[in-house]
């Protein structure tokens, strides 16, 4: 299957990447790097907390005069975002999804976030059912982050990488152009797009933090890859600890291990293949991922043991993948 890079030829990664609002800047002097490092982490960090969330998406601009724009949805929940690595230049972040319903509580494994400070490279989304690692210029890494988000399963969704910066009296991070492939929002309505070209951006407030993304939503028709409409995605992240924080932690606390070696399975794979191929489907995301979110329960409510759930668990990760 040929990549992304492959279909669009090499005229439109030429506009991504003179576009780009990252590479738009010039390279960050070492001076200003070192000097702006520990606000960068600071900012990081403020993402971890007990948040109330509120989720804007709005379809606006139609690229595609034959398309029908979507109504624009608001949806919400309580998340627990935890740090669950720190070593000064990577910090990992956890959310959980906290839910209550007749009167029981349940914790939803959520997103994962890694921030790597000045990286070489970066596991990027290549194309359906397709992640590549994708060097980051030598000559833009100073004092940049990089953002690689994980699905629910610890499978990856999408990588970029971008600076830290100051607009109008606002600091926020802000990555280069991505492609991602569809959230399960999308993918489950079998929509005529099958990706997503976006910038990425977060930034804290007085009383939390906002995640916007800028999804251009592309389909693939004749060869080409081809705009559709235009979404502008708002999540606002407001502290708020009035809901059962201590089932996410409780959570946490019961498979944490467990997840420690499915992301370290994950990161041997990618290793191993050069990046991470393997199917997805619009319910679940990976094939795998109701089965691996299925033992975490399973450890937590004593049904099984954390070494059988992490055996079958790494079985399902190597028999399911494949090299690029």
């Amino acid at each position: 299957m040929k990549s992304i890079s492959s279909i669009i030829g090499a005229s439109l990664l030429a506009l991504a990447i003179a576009t780009s609002p990252a590479l738009a800047h010039p390279p960050i002097a070492a001076e200003q790097a070192a000097a702006s490092f520990e606000q960068d982490r600071a900012d990081i960090l403020a993402m971890a907390g007990n948040f109330r969330v509120r989720f804007d998406m709005q379809e606006t601009t139609r690229w595609d005069a034959t398309y029908t724009p979507l109504e624009p949805k608001v949806s919400g929940g309580n998340e627990v975002v935890r740090v669950i690595e720190d070593t000064g230049r990577k910090i990992v972040l956890q959310h959980m999804l906290v839910a209550e319903h007749e009167g029981q509580t349940f914790v939803i494994k959520h997103w994962r976030q890694d921030w790597e400070y000045e990286p070489a490279r970066v596991l990027v989304y290549a194309d359906r059912n397709q992640w590549e690692w994708e060097e980051v210029p030598e000559r833009m890494r100073t004092g940049r982050w990089s953002q690689t988000v994980w699905q629910v399963d610890d499978s990856p969704r999408y990588g970029g990488w971008g600076q830290f910066e100051s607009q109008a009296g606002v600091r926020r991070w802000r990555s280069n152009w991505t492609w991602r492939p569809l959230a399960r929002r999308d993918a489950t309505r079998n929509p005529v797009y099958d990706r997503y070209h976006a910038i990425n951006r977060h930034q804290t407030t007085p009383e939390g933090w906002v995640h916007w993304q800028d999804n251009t939503k592309m389909a693939l028709r004749g060869g080409e890859v081809v705009p559709i409409v235009q979404e502008y995605v708002l999540n606002t992240y407001t502290r708020f600890d009035d809901y059962n924080v201590q089932a996410a932690d409780d959570y946490w606390a019961a498979t944490n291990g467990y997840w420690a070696a499915i992301r370290a399975q994950w990161e041997a794979v990618a290793e191993r293949n050069g990046g991470i191929g393997i199917e997805e489907e619009a319910e679940t995301g990976t094939i795998i991922s109701g089965r691996l979110l299925e033992l975490a329960d399973e450890i937590q409510a004593g049904t099984t043991t954390q070494a059988d759930a992490i055996t079958e668990a790494v079985r399902l990760i190597d028999s399911n993948t494949r090299p690029l």
